[in-house]
């Protein structure tokens, strides 16, 4: 980790508010530093880089609060899970930050890596707000993209700060340049609303036929555990749930188990590859990842030890705009023998489900809409807390708190 410039200075401010902070930010970091390697844009790697500097400030912020905080043993042992979290989303900074580099200091990825990464990165793209846009002067809320077109503003940079899980009354401003997030044809139009330029979204190249797709393989599904398992992890803390945090521990562990095939088919693929220097790249991606999965299961160690969840880190995540919410599907209801394409879902709840439990122990990670649902399966869902109640309501099931 490179040390942020400047002084840091204590100041007088909630500790639930810098960790509310440093949860916005490491779930962006994730976001932005894959997005940077799947576009190979130096401009999105220079803002990851920009952001874990600014980690660097809040959590050592958020220390220095803690210190102030701690004023017996008591006040140690209910302050050391608080810690854990301060230490984790720091973790998962420097790991984002990492994953950057590769891109900004070209350290190269074979064909088939960015070939691959559009089956598992949603589209996210900049764009800057013009003068003649009619996107400037109204609210998120007033404008209502995300019913229309599918699109979420995740964050808005203006004048240099960062305007993390904008909320329907944050206004847009000519210059804002927000991060898009949603499904591609969503995106076309919200981008050339804003910018009024066309968009042309990037042609990864085809993949390559060799022996490196399982190795690319498993690095997506990395990935992919290691975002949920942080999602979970940040569930278990809100629960203070030790079932929760159990499955973080399981999905850890699988990560673990994948870095370790993987770490075999880069090695078989390299001794017949032209160029084995390229797989560098590959390597990197694979130990941030599997930095950021070890960072979920330090989220919910003070669950997993029996310490349970300090209120300040409980208030902390409900803070966020979005909660993960346990939703079990019911006979008969609208969710039985579908799929979660054909109710909608996403569209429907404005919840995005995250993955699907099916008993006895199945899991079903970063679900598509051609995912099948059933009575039984446990719906792990992300969102606002209406689309919470909502997804409850269309599942007639029951929501495990």
């Amino acid at each position: 980790m490179e040390p942020a410039s400047g002084d840091v200075e204590y100041e007088p401010r909630s500790v639930k508010e810098v960790l509310a902070e440093m949860k916005d930010t490491a779930e962006l970091l994730i976001d932005l530093s894959y997005s940077a390697v799947l576009h190979g844009s130096d401009d999105i790697a220079e803002e990851v880089i920009a952001l874990e500097g600014k980690m660097d400030v809040l959590q050592m912020q958020a220390r220095m609060s803690l210190l102030m905080a701690a004023r017996s043993p008591e006040d140690a042992e209910e302050l050391a899970p608080v810690l854990g979290v301060v230490g984790a989303a720091e973790k998962i900074a420097d790991a984002a930050g990492d994953i950057a580099k590769v891109v900004l200091e070209d350290i190269g990825l074979p064909q088939a890596m960015r070939a691959t990464l559009p089956e598992a990165i949603e589209t996210l793209v900049h764009a800057t707000i013009a003068e003649s846009s009619p996107l400037a002067g109204g609210t998120l809320g007033a404008l209502n993209l995300e019913t229309e077109t599918g699109v979420r503003v995740i964050a808005i940079h203006r004048g240099g700060d960062w305007i993390l899980n904008p909320h329907r009354d944050t206004d847009l401003r000519v210059d804002d340049r927000l991060l898009l997030r949603g499904p591609e044809e969503g995106i076309a139009d919200v981008y050339e609303e804003a910018t009024g330029r066309e968009y042309r979204p990037p042609e990864p190249p085809e993949a390559d036929d060799t022996d490196l797709e399982r190795a690319v393989d498993s690095i997506v599904l990395m990935k992919n555990m290691s975002e949920l398992a942080v999602d979970l992890a940040y569930g278990s803390v809100l629960f203070d749930s030790t079932d929760v945090a159990e499955e973080v521990v399981e999905l850890e562990a699988e990560v673990d188990a994948l870095q370790s095939r993987f770490e075999a088919w880069t090695l078989q693929a390299a001794a017949h590859a032209d160029d084995p220097v390229s797989l560098r790249g590959l390597v990197h991606l694979a130990n941030s990842t599997e930095v950021i999965s070890d960072a979920a299961v330090e989220i919910s160690e003070g669950v997993l030890r029996g310490l349970g969840t300090h209120p300040v880190v409980e208030h902390a995540v409900q803070e966020s705009d979005e909660v993960i919410v346990r939703v079990t599907v019911a006979h008969g209801s609208a969710f039985d023998d579908t799929t979660l394409g054909e109710e909608q879902v996403e569209t429907e709840t404005g919840m995005r489900v995250i993955a699907v439990r099916r008993p006895p122990d199945d899991w079903v990670i970063s679900p598509g809409p051609e995912t099948e649902v059933h009575a039984g399966d446990v719906l792990l869902a992300k969102g606002t807390r209406l689309g919470a109640e909502r997804l409850t309501e269309l599942s007639g099931g029951e929501r495990i708190e």
